[in-house]
């Protein structure tokens, strides 16, 4: 099996198994909506892995387009699965796992948690696998916790991830357990006490949400959460896709992610990226009339939905602005920036 090394890996293993499986996680920003995603891109992004958990899938059919990209990019087999659509009011999202055939198979237990307590806006899925060689058996979940208005707003969700560790170790006993996902929230905030009491530990460090300067990143909001009583980490890394690419920094956060994915090896696997193949890629122009976020002036912000002159007088202080970033603005949350994108009103939206 080809492995290489870029920045390191994490390896998690159960005491005595052996498993060769790189795992990734990956919030491919809003996946399947109609928003110039470079497909080819994503997959030689997502090859780098063996095993990738989704967050921001839109469209389960997007996943099915990626594995084909994938198939071709990489000229093996490939498979997928996405959850059923999970969130409140009009927003949204799915979870996916792809997974290259020749190194995982899924074994069982696909399955999306079941809130009672109704505290996630998108409950947690998981399932468990096998590496394809050694038959060792771990658990994947992923989780896309809530942004909201304020820190305050994911707290909820970060403490009741403590309760949903325990419970994926009741449905598949002694099975190694692993979280990813996109928490909007970096692993050494005191939230996260609870579940390391249960034995987890964060695996990445450094920063993986791609900035809007060139080559700069910002906060480590995603993450895999490993099971350090099952687990013995040997590296761990952050895969800085634009560096891979024929896009500028720029055209990166935008037609791939404003993500990059974190990674982790079972059994010493190592990986290093490898350059895209292929010439420059260049982003659509805007559209001859379309509201721009950091050009616009008020009264044409105001005519984007749930804006208003408040709100664009909030967006024009806070300059420069990715869409995604409007969740920032008070009163904007997942349900609104939907609306927003869906109105057809943004420059690149």
């Amino acid at each position: 099996m080809r492995r290489y090394l870029l920045a390191g890996v994490l390896a998690l293993i159960p005491l005595l198994a052996r498993a060769d499986v790189v795992v990734g996680s990956w919030n491919i920003e809003h996946l399947g909506w109609n928003n110039d995603k470079a497909l080819p891109q994503v997959a030689h992004v997502a090859n780098h892995f063996d095993l990738l958990a989704v967050q921001e899938l839109m469209d389960p059919l997007a996943m099915v387009r990626l594995e084909e990209h994938l198939e071709a990019v990489s000229g093996e087999a490939w498979s997928s699965m996405a959850s059923h659509a999970l969130g409140r009011g009009t927003y949204e999202e799915h979870y996916g796992f792809l997974w290259r055939e020749s190194e995982v198979a899924y074994e069982d237990g696909a399955v999306v948690y079941i809130d009672h307590g109704d505290v996630f806006s998108r409950e947690p899925y998981s399932a468990r696998f096998r590496d394809a060689a050694t038959g060792d058996r771990f658990t994947l979940a992923t989780v896309h916790v809530v942004y909201g208005d304020r820190v305050g707003d994911r707290l909820p969700e970060i403490a009741a991830l403590a309760d949903y560790w325990q419970w994926l170790d009741e449905i598949a006993p002694d099975t190694p357990r692993l979280l990813a996902g996109d928490f909007n929230l970096p692993p050494d905030h005191p939230a996260w006490e609870a579940l390391r009491a249960r034995g987890a530990r964060p695996a990445p460090e450094g920063r993986s949400t791609l900035a809007t300067t060139a080559g700069q990143y910002a906060s480590l909001y995603d993450n895999l959460w490993y099971d350090a009583g099952r687990l013995t980490p040997s590296d761990r890394g952050i895969l800085r896709f634009p560096e891979l690419l024929p896009l500028a920094h720029q055209a990166a956060r935008e037609r791939v992610s404003d993500h990059a994915p974190v990674y982790v090896a079972l059994h010493g696997a190592a990986l290093v990226a490898t350059r895209a193949a292929g010439g420059e890629l260049v982003a659509r122009p805007p559209r001859a009339g379309c509201i721009d976020l950091n050009a616009s002036s008020a009264n044409r912000l105001a005519q984007l939905p749930h804006v208003g002159p408040a709100r664009a007088a909030d967006i024009i202080a806070g300059r420069p602005w990715r869409v995604s970033e409007l969740r920032q603005i008070n009163g904007i949350g997942d349900g609104r920036l939907a609306d927003i994108r869906r109105s057809g009103l943004l420059c690149g939206g």
